[in-house]
C-alpha cells in the first residue's frame, strides 16, 4: 500500500496560491485538495468554481475537489466543468447519496463519499461499490488548524476492516489534524490518502514539510509514488 500526500489549499496563502501550490507539487505532493464550503453546512465560506478553473492551469496534479456543501448536485456539473479531477460529497448533507454518486461518475470524475467524526461508518455501507476514495474527517469541517479527534483512529480503522471484508477497493482518505506527529496513527490504522493543511502551509518551507511527510511514511513501511 502507498500513503499520498494532498495538500489542502485552504491553509495555503492565496496571494501566492500558484507559487505555494508549485512548490508542493515539485516536492512530491500526489494531489491538490480544495476544500468548498458553502457557510450552511459548514460555519465557513471558500472557494468555487472559477478557482478550480484557475488551479487547473498551474498544475499537472490531479483536484481532489471535497464539497462541504448542502445539496451538492447542482454544483457538481460546474465543478466538473471546472477541471476537478475527484468530487468528494458528504452522506450528510444529500438526501439521494446514490443518485448524487452517480451522477459524478457519469461526468467522468473520481467518486468519494465524506463522512463527518460522529457519522458512523455503516452509513455509508450501502454505497461502498460505488465509491473510489472514502473520507474521514479526523475533525469537525469547516477550519483549518484544528486538532487531531482521537476517536476517529479507530473509526478509520473500523472502515479498513470493512473495505477489506467486503472486497472493496475504495482508499480512505483522511483530513484534520494531520501532521508528523498524527500521521503515523492514521497510516496503522489504515488511512493511504493524508490531506495535509496548516501542517503543510504553515510551515517555513511546505516543500520540505511534504518530503518530510513522505519520508516519515516510507520509514513506516509504506512507499509513496505518484500514481
Amino acid at each position: 500500500m502507498s500513503v499520498r500526500i494532498a495538500p489542502s489549499i485552504l491553509s495555503a496563502d492565496f496571494s501566492r496560491l500558484g507559487e505555494e501550490i508549485g512548490t508542493v507539487e515539485a516536492a512530491g505532493a500526489h494531489s491538490i485538495h480544495v476544500d468548498v464550503m458553502d457557510g450552511h453546512f459548514v460555519p465557513n465560506l471558500t472557494i468555487g468554481p472559477v478557482v478550480v478553473r484557475s488551479l487547473r492551469k498551474v498544475t499537472k496534479l490531479p483536484l481532489d475537489v471535497h464539497l462541504m456543501v448542502t445539496d451538492p448536485d447542482h454544483l457538481i456539473p460546474e465543478f466538473a466543468r471546472a477541471g476537478a479531477d475527484h468530487l468528494t460529497v458528504h452522506v450528510e448533507a444529500t438526501n439521494h447519496l446514490d443518485r448524487t454518486l452517480r451522477m459524478i461518475r457519469s461526468l467522468g470524475k473520481g467518486v468519494g463519499v465524506a463522512l463527518n467524526p460522529a457519522t458512523p461508518v455503516e452509513a455509508i455501507q450501502p454505497v461502498l461499490g460505488l465509491v473510489d476514495l472514502v473520507l474521514v474527517m479526523t475533525v469537525n469541517p469547516g477550519f483549518g488548524g484544528q486538532v487531531f479527534i482521537d476517536y476517529t483512529e479507530d473509526k478509520i480503522r473500523r472502515l479498513r476492516g470493512l473495505l477489506d471484508s467486503g472486497g472493496y477497493r475504495s482508499r480512505i482518505q483522511v483530513d484534520g489534524g494531520i501532521n508528523l506527529e498524527t500521521l503515523g496513527r492514521v497510516v496503522a490504522a489504515g488511512a493511504e490518502v493524508l490531506v495535509v493543511g496548516s501542517a503543510v502551509f504553515d510551515s517555513p518551507d511546505p516543500g520540505a514539510r511534504v518530503r518530510e511527510l513522505l519520508e516519515k511514511s516510507s520509514v513506516l513501511g509504506y512507499h509513496s509514488r505518484y500514481v
